[in-house]
């Protein structure tokens, strides 16, 4: 199901990930993934040849990641951990450093309490680590979580998590679909990075909509003319404002950037059943004025593998990481226009400090000392990580916001 666009980035109909995936693999397509990526890859270009031959680049995004028992998230590979040699790829801050989600279980504990609420939700929860931090120190505080719930993608992750929190017996779930209600406080880190983007293209005269097809040996790129354009300001523009509308004032030629109706699509769904409670989205990213600077020129389109990141998703598919940064801009609007509150937004680092990282790292020895700095030290996690906070109906007074608050930057 392709976009049908309404003004702009206004989109109505938008495929979610699970509609963009291939299908279960069949017993061929299983004795061919022993033997490695090839398998997605030949998935991949059977099914584009089958829809037109011309894939945008969130349907090829969603199914290199999330194709069951083929893609990057799905396909048996575990991609977090702290060095190369272990067969990792990046490292997440739960990984890095337990004191960030024991100093996050300080905001999660207010916000249980603000809400009235007994439930924890967290989407994508990597390897558990985040969620074994926030029970223990939840726990320790004498804070009992009734539910802790957790929605993710990933069938090895899921497994690597139940076996991670099987002390915690009935208290940890797993949902696989959108609650119809859910009344809960809820978490995600790094996973709004990982939700498939579109790619528009400037060429200093037209917008373009930049996708992927089969060519000869390997995917390449390839434009096709679009509608979608990208938000300016806060706001979507018409079809009649785009022909007022000097873009060649705002991108130079060549300009590559990414939209977000995946991202824009979880915060409407978030709203929508979040009768009661909060969430917290952490990730790297910036507002719109500094997402869509003049000087982006290539978007934030990046890859990782083995500790290295690259900016090439076309090759090594199904081995490699493929993450776009956060517009929280966009994020933030799209959550108060489906009736939330904005909590706050600032950078990991004040997040955490507000929240009292820097005296528990005071009591850690050296080593562990060095680790958790890393969680707010700017040229590390510190300032490209943000934290958008977000509250059903009427908001509180967070804690993590207190001091350094950035709401008026978006």
């Amino acid at each position: 199901m392709r976009l049908e666009v309404d003004a702009g980035v206004v989109v109505r109909g938008i495929p979610t990930i699970l509609d963009m995936l291939l299908p279960e693999p069949d017993a061929d397509n299983r004795q061919l993934s022993a033997l490695g990526v090839p398998a997605l890859v030949e998935a991949i270009r059977a099914r584009m040849a089958a829809e037109g031959r011309w894939w945008p680049f969130d349907r090829y995004m969603a199914a290199a990641l999330y194709t069951p028992g083929l893609g990057y998230y799905s396909g048996g590979k575990l991609p977090l951990g702290m060095m190369p040699g272990g067969g990792s790829d990046f490292v997440t801050a739960p990984e890095l450093s337990p004191l960030f989600g024991q100093t996050l279980a300080v905001q999660l504990q207010q916000a249980l309490q603000a809400t009235g609420t007994h439930t924890l939700c967290e989407f994508g929860a990597g390897t558990g680590a985040l969620a074994e931090q926030l029970l223990e120190a939840l726990d320790a505080r004498g804070v009992r979580v009734a539910h802790y719930l957790i929605v993710d993608l990933s069938g090895t992750l899921r497994q690597r998590q139940a076996q991670r929190l099987a002390r915690f017996g009935d208290r940890v779930q797993w949902l696989d679909r959108w609650p119809d209600r859910l009344e809960a406080v809820v978490v995600a880190n790094e996973m709004l990075d990982a939700l498939p983007v579109n790619l528009l293209h400037w060429d200093g005269q037209q917008w373009w909509e930049r996708g992927v097809c089969w060519a000869g040996e390997g995917f390449a790129w390839s434009d096709r003319p679009t509608r979608l354009r990208p938000p300016v300001e806060g706001v979507s523009p018409t079809d009649d404002g785009d022909d007022r509308m000097d873009w060649s004032q705002r991108f130079s030629a060549g300009t590559v950037i990414e939209i977000h109706p995946q991202g824009e699509a979880f915060l409407r769904s978030l709203a929508g059943c979040l009768t009661r409670g909060a969430a917290f989205l952490i990730d790297y990213g910036f507002p719109e004025r500094e997402y869509y600077h003049p000087q982006r020129t290539g978007g934030t389109l990046m890859c990782h593998r083995g500790h290295r990141a690259d900016t090439d998703p076309l090759i090594d598919v199904g081995l490699k990481d493929i993450t776009a940064h956060v517009n929280f801009t966009a994020m933030a609007l799209t959550a108060q226009e489906a009736g939330m509150a904005v909590l706050g937004y600032t950078s990991q680092a004040r997040f955490l400090m507000n929240c009292g990282i820097v005296e528990r790292m005071a009591e850690l020895d050296e080593l562990r000392r060095g680790m958790a700095a890393r969680l707010i030290t700017e040229h590390e996690m510190g300032e490209l990580f943000k934290v958008l906070g977000l509250a059903a109906g009427s908001g509180f007074e967070a804690i993590g916001f207190a001091a350094g608050d950035r709401s008026h930057t978006l």
